[in-house]
């Protein structure tokens, strides 16, 4: 079944709203015997078929924040990559799949976040963001060193916040403890860290217009 047939079927399920849809549904089985409800489902379509259109379209959700990820970087490379400049190595799937950083090129080296950020309590997403700057400034190279994100108000205000980072490397002690010993007592907040580094590593966005987003 193709996704496309699979999203109809239940796009049809749905209707204008689903509460709508299944408060009727509710409201029509209400009573009903064995042959009532088979008759209904018979109907109404919900049959095999429309199970299966259902899985299918679960088992692709799953998946489309590596498939935003792996397409989002894809696309955003013809607005990123400069003239001479050469793709090393990239990093399409959940995780860095064995590769250091995102995006490798000859000149640069990227980490990419495709968060629509809310404004709100987004702690764990504030420390992913985190940890990846902090892999890029303590990386030595002499690449240039980007974090790409959606939007960089609500990135640049965590980084410029006084979290402690006693929270934000909760789950990361390896990483809290290397920066305790390098740097001591002078870095225990997020905008000491980003204070000290903000000049070695780039937070812009060039991704929004290539992820049906507004620059």
């Amino acid at each position: 079944m193709t996704i496309d047939k699979a999203l109809r079927a239940l796009e049809a399920f749905q209707g204008e709203s689903l509460t709508g849809s299944l408060s009727d549904i509710e409201s029509r089985i209400i009573g009903a015997g064995v042959e009532d409800v088979e008759g209904f489902c018979a109907a109404s379509g919900i049959d095999d078929s429309f199970m299966d259109s259902a899985v299918a379209v679960k088992r692709v959700a799953g998946q489309i924040n590596v498939i935003i990820h792996a397409a989002g970087i894809l696309r955003s490379l013809s607005g990123i990559i400069e003239p001479g400049e050469k793709v090393e190595n990239v990093s399409l799937g959940a995780g860095n799949t064995g590769r250091q950083f995102d995006l490798e090129t000859n000149i640069r080296v990227a980490e990419y976040k495709f968060i629509d950020w809310q404004g709100g309590p987004e702690s764990i997403r504030q420390n992913g963001i985190f940890k990846d700057f902090f892999d890029l400034a303590e990386h030595e190279t002499h690449k240039k060193k980007y974090l790409y994100v959606v939007g960089t108000e609500y990135p640049l205000k965590f980084f410029n916040g006084g979290r402690a980072l006693t929270s934000v490397l909760s789950r990361h002690p390896r990483i809290l403890s290397r920066i305790q010993e390098k740097y001591e007592d002078s870095i225990t907040k997020v905008c000491d860290y980003y204070e000290m580094k903000k000049n070695e590593v780039t937070i812009c966005d060039p991704v929004s217009p290539y992820i049906g987003r507004s620059a």
